[in-house]
């Protein structure tokens, strides 16, 4: 088992990393043939939203309580049983999802005015953003029937299918950017097309994989089932608390609407940077880990589901704290390498350059509410999650209000770092409260080790962060180079903190072994 958890984790990390590089190559191409300015901004809110409620209700919600469900009935009934789960969730959720798509492109104005009210005040960019809402909305019906295809595979250890599958979000929109918008006289109708056709793409690329795995669904509509009510009693908490940080982003886009043009645009681009090593690392331990914590749930084997958090935690700790430690020092050449061409000037990339340092302090604690909140929807615990994540987004909102006005009363050139960092400190809040409530009911200890694994990771995470800001150019002499120079300087200061990183941590006596999940987890 142990072998087999450290075997899918790197399958997932791997395909995920090939997904995150296309998905850089997408957002390089976006900057360069786009830039950040007001028709940039609309695409983005209108990407957004669906974007948002795809992680809320598919990614989120539902991933996190299907599973479980699917999972225990796997293992305690027979196989019609799993196939007639299957097939009803998939019918019942297909007409919740179709009556929301309809809803969604029908009430585009209110929903454009809702999530991002600055646009009002110009009718030309309004009016796109809802042009743009009506053509990506339905990714959201795509997307999230894709979303059950990669539960019912993650559920039988077919990890590698799901993880690869975003890959096609990003050549569907590198080929929109590419040869599709010189055909509009607005060009942001083609990158929506491209968000549409990349939906119905994924959810056909993993229709092969349940035939061959005997699980397509045959849809049929169940809203009476009781593993269905089980399901979306489940969903209804888990939609709030399993997507806090989502939402974070939702407001600070509405906040972000009243800012200076681009802002939206600087705020989407510094996250994209962010969530590479994100899905790399954390997302990639939580999605291999929750199906086996349902299991040992399931077979109440608590000692084992502590050891199996413990063991996620200690790699995520070794492996997201230098992450973000790298995000802050690099912050400028990230930017500046990937981004600053064309359309994307110095300005843009100061700004998003800003709003990345602000973002790269909440790393470790995005990372961390994506594993420990595995901890709960894995027993079925929706409740406490939420609880948590009311209080963490409440703190943040606060913070949001806080730093901002302090930003423009200081005159300070980025206002918009101030939603980042708000939003860092606010996952800091959540995760502090999941590690709390874990330990307080006895459901998480942690198991040995972990102050010398720390000390290790911080002192590491120190000296790799002190080469990386006295060797590595500084922004402005970063972005007076050619691109291929700018590339080759990135790739050789990246290699060079992991490779001080790890032999750091080798001096220091951390071993594999002290990374292996016991063999009775």
């Amino acid at each position: 088992m142990a072998a087999s958890l450290a075997r899918s984790t790197g399958v997932v990390s791997a395909m995920t990393f090939c997904s995150r590089i296309l998905g850089f190559v997408r957002d390089v191409v976006l900057a360069i043939m786009f830039g950040a300015g007001p028709a940039m901004d609309a695409f983005l809110v209108a990407f957004k939203i669906p974007n948002f409620l795809r992680r809320l209700f598919a990614e989120g919600a539902f991933a996190q309580s299907f599973v479980p469900v699917l999972s225990a009935t796997r293992d305690q009934e027979d196989e019609q049983a799993v196939k007639a789960l299957i097939s009803t969730v998939a019918g019942t959720l297909g007409v919740i999802l179709a009556g929301l798509t309809v809803v969604g492109v029908v009430a585009a104005p209110v929903l454009i005015y809702v999530f991002a009210p600055g646009f009002a005040g110009s009718e030309d960019q309004f009016d796109l953003a809802v042009a743009l809402l009506r053509i990506t909305f339905p990714y959201l019906l795509f997307i999230s029937l894709t979303a059950l295809a990669g539960g019912i595979l993650n559920t039988y250890g077919r990890f590698a299918v799901p993880a690869v599958t975003p890959v096609l979000l990003n050549i569907c929109m590198i080929g929109a950017a590419l040869g599709l918008s010189p055909l509009f006289a607005q060009p942001q109708i083609a990158l929506a097309i491209g968000v549409f056709m990349a939906g119905a793409a994924q959810l056909a690329f993993q229709l092969p994989f349940l035939i061959r795995l005997d699980r397509l669904p045959r849809p049929r509509w169940g809203w009476a089932d009781e593993k269905v009510r089980r399901i979306l009693r489940l969903m209804l908490p888990i939609m709030f608390g399993s997507s806090v940080a989502q939402i974070m982003l939702l407001l600070d886009t509405i906040v972000a609407s009243f800012l200076a043009a681009g802002s939206v645009s600087w705020l989407y681009y510094a996250d994209r940077l962010m969530e590479f090593p994100l899905g790399i690392f954390s997302v990639a331990i939580a999605t291999v880990i929750l199906p086996t914590l349902s299991a040992r749930h399931a077979s109440q084997s608590r000692q084992a589901f502590s050891q199996t958090l413990d063991w996620a935690l200690k790699l995520l700790v070794v492996l997201g704290l230098p992450a973000m430690v790298g995000l802050f020092v690099l912050a400028g050449p990230l930017v500046a390498t990937l981004f600053n061409y064309r359309s994307f000037d110095i300005h843009d990339a100061l700004m998003s350059q800003y709003a990345l340092m602000a973002y790269s302090f909440g790393f470790m604690g995005f990372s961390l509410v994506k594993v420990l909140v595995t901890g709960f929807y894995s027993r079925e615990d929706s409740r406490t999650p939420v609880r948590c994540g009311v209080i963490s987004m409440i703190s943040a909102m606060a913070m949001n209000l806080l730093f901002v006005g302090l930003f423009e009363w200081m005159d300070w050139p980025a206002p918009h770092a101030g939603l980042a960092l708000a939003g860092s400190l606010g996952a800091f809040v959540n995760a502090g409260l999941l590690y709390r409530n874990l330990r307080a009911s006895g459901t998480y200890q942690p198991g040995s080790g972990w102050g010398v694994l720390l000390l290790r990771a911080a002192i590491g995470s120190l000296i790799m962060a002190a080469v990386l800001h006295i060797g590595a150019p500084g922004m402005m002499v970063w972005v007076a180079q050619s691109a291929i120079t700018r590339v080759a300087w990135l790739a050789l200061w990246i290699g060079t903190g992991v490779a001080v990183y790890f032999a750091v941590l080798g001096a220091l006596g951390l071993r594999p072994t002290h990374l292996r999940l016991h063999q009775g987890a």
